[in-house]
């Protein structure tokens, strides 16, 4: 790879096999929150459909929303050398996706997660394989990107965060996007305090930031600025349907939800399309109350479809509906 990329995604691939579920017992408590699925134990369960999508996961989902958004865009990631593999590389490639940098690795299964999809939200059944890591040796000799997107990995990959720190302040042109997996968060931040102190803009949602910072205290702005603490320049966290905020350690805003133009069809990718969307208008130079306007409308789009990039919007798509956004589409500042 000779030329320098706008974006390149760091995490882990995976195929997805979505399974709609015709009828399930959910039980939520009173606040609709803290919800669970139960199905009859050992019981045949009828399903509705069965959909089968390569070359996903968070940072794939990245690289394809940058890509259509007319970003130079590629990715570092590990797939097995199986059928698999080739048909998640076969997928990113369709969508001008540079895969020079993944890795194929012998003796390793690509990863295959299990979607069960009910009433637009899912359970997903997940399995990381834990292939080996090794930053630097990918590196070498590659043009250092303008944006680096880092997202979920598997548990043996410690080592991989603090290399891609030490990448970054030897290289202090790239800048970092991070929107940590389940891993990453369970960690906690002080094992990754080097990775939060080299980023440029970080993303969660409001439970995830309240687990990262071991607080009980699910005020936003409180949550914004304890996490900006840990280093990061930018801090976004998102609300669900309540909205998303923004804050760059002088000012909060607030950005309420693109209206959906019919019911979600299935949730999947809805945060990794805020994120990355968000980090794109970053890297054409927007503020950060514009990128927060960016940002929900891939969201939108993502949701009235099965998988996470389907709906993905080209840039002149997300501009329209941007122009014909209701009035009340703003981002507000809060403080």
């Amino acid at each position: 790879m000779e030329k320098q990329l706008d974006f390149l995604a760091i995490g882990d691939t995976v195929i997805d096999a979505f399974i709609e579920l015709l009828d399930a017992d959910v039980h939520c408590d009173v606040n609709n929150d803290n919800c669970t699925i139960s199905m009859g134990f050992g019981d045949k369960i009828p399903y509705k459909s069965l959909k089968v999508i390569a070359g996903v996961g968070n940072s794939p989902n990245a690289s394809v929303a940058a890509s259509r958004l007319g970003l130079s865009s590629g990715i570092i990631s590990h797939v097995g050398d199986d059928q698999h593999g080739k048909e998640c590389l076969d997928s990113l490639r369709k969508n001008d996706v540079q895969t020079d940098l993944v890795q194929i690795q012998k003796g390793f299964d690509t990863n295959y997660h299990f979607v069960m999809s009910f009433n637009a939200e899912r359970t997903i059944l997940i399995k990381h394989a834990e292939f080996n890591y090794d930053f630097p040796s990918i590196m070498k000799n590659i043009p250092a990107p303008r944006w680096i997107y880092f997202s979920s990995v598997a548990p043996n990959s410690l080592h991989y965060h603090g290399q891609i720190a030490d990448y970054l302040k030897s290289h202090p042109e790239t800048k970092l996007a991070f929107q940590p997996g389940t891993f990453q968060i369970n960690l906690g931040h002080g094992k990754l305090k080097d990775l939060y102190e080299q980023t440029e803009v970080f993303f969660c949602n409001k439970e995830e930031a309240q687990k990262i910072l071991n607080t009980e205290n699910s005020e936003i702005p409180s949550l914004l600025k304890g996490i900006f603490d840990l280093g990061p320049k930018i801090v976004c966290v998102t609300d669900g349907p309540q909205g998303a905020y923004a804050y760059d350690g002088t000012t909060t805003w607030f950005q309420p939800m693109y209206p959906d133009p019919a019911p979600p069809k299935e949730r999947t990718g809805a945060g990794d399309s805020f994120s990355s969307t968000f980090t794109t208008a970053l890297a054409y130079g927007l503020s950060v109350p514009e990128a927060l306007a960016w940002g929900p409308v891939n969201s939108m789009n993502v949701v009235q479809y099965i998988g996470a990039q389907e709906g993905l919007l080209h840039r002149g798509e997300l501009e329209y509906f941007l122009e014909n956004a209701p009035q009340n589409y703003q981002s507000k500042k809060i403080n």
